[in-house]
């Protein structure tokens, strides 16, 4: 995968799961307590007391196609795109990005995501 070879990890391995709004929104509530659905959700294996026991098994990706649809009519951009978008995302989570953390980790992950799509060939025109 791409995405992976671009951080460095072409052996890594992750599960995607592609949901709608009603398989997600429970995730959403159980998981980071917010209620409704999502677009993306990313549960990371590299963490916790067994974290080395499979070290290149990075966790996993959860997508609503039905809120990724939504929100690429609204912003006027392609599915595919915004899914790619989506994709990255819950990847870089996986990789302990977070940009809920501050500003500057935002900035950090906006950039890593933005390299991402560059290298990916799916820089946004605007």
């Amino acid at each position: 995968m791409a995405i992976l070879n671009a951080l460095d990890c072409p052996d890594g391995e992750l599960s995607l799961l592609i949901v709608d709004d009603d398989k997600i929104a429970p995730l959403n509530q159980q998981y980071r307590g917010r209620s409704g659905p999502t677009n993306v959700l990313a549960f990371s294996m590299n963490e916790g007391a067994f974290a080395d026991i499979m070290p290149h098994l990075l966790g996993d990706v959860v997508i609503s196609a039905e809120t990724c649809l939504k929100e690429a009519q609204s912003s006027g951009i392609d599915f595919d795109q915004h899914f790619t978008e989506l994709l990255i995302h819950g990847i870089l989570h996986l990789f302990g990005y977070d940009h809920e953390i501050s500003e500057a980790e935002e900035r950090r992950m906006a950039a890593k995501s933005d390299e991402i799509l560059q290298l990916l060939g799916k820089v946004r025109e605007i």
